[in-house]
């Protein structure tokens, strides 16, 4: 199914807590993956503003993500340090590897990536660089929690 981007919205915003917001500010997507009907995985068209970033630096505990540079330039940050991934370049992320990991624009001008990750569920994403846990409700969504397991 070919998918018409003008008809997939752009979002921005984010879930995370109002102390964590602002790291964000700037990203933008379209979840492209749910407008195909894809269930077993998301795909994502992300733009980051200058000056921001894709997320806070996480890994996952159950899910892969994948990142694929559209255009522009960015600054993948790891434990292992900085990378610039430009047009064309890509990199990934296993599950249950602890190896925090994000995007930022420090260029003038935006920058697109595909973002794709698997939906496998339940999920917990850690934050090395915040007191920040993701993990699952019973219900089925997720919660952010810090890292005593206190609730936001």
């Amino acid at each position: 199914m070919k998918i018409d981007l003008n008809m997939v919205p752009v979002e921005s915003g984010t879930t995370y807590t109002t102390e964590f917001r602002a790291a964000v500010e700037g990203r933008s997507r379209q979840r492209v993956g749910n407008a195909a009907g894809l269930k077993n995985f998301g795909v994502n068209l992300t733009t980051l503003a200058p000056g921001s970033q894709s997320a806070l630096r996480h890994w996952h505990a159950a899910q892969d993500e994948f990142v694929y540079v559209v255009c522009g330039e960015l600054v993948l940050i790891t434990d292992a340090g900085e990378q610039t991934l430009s047009a064309g370049d890509m990199a990934g992320f296993a599950a249950g590897v602890a190896n925090g990991h994000h995007l930022v624009n420090r260029t003038s001008e935006p920058a697109t990536y595909l973002e794709i990750g698997d939906r496998t569920s339940p999920d917990r994403a850690d934050y090395p660089d915040a007191d920040l846990i993701c993990v699952p409700t019973d219900d089925g969504h997720r919660q952010f929690v810090h890292k005593d397991g206190r609730l936001y």
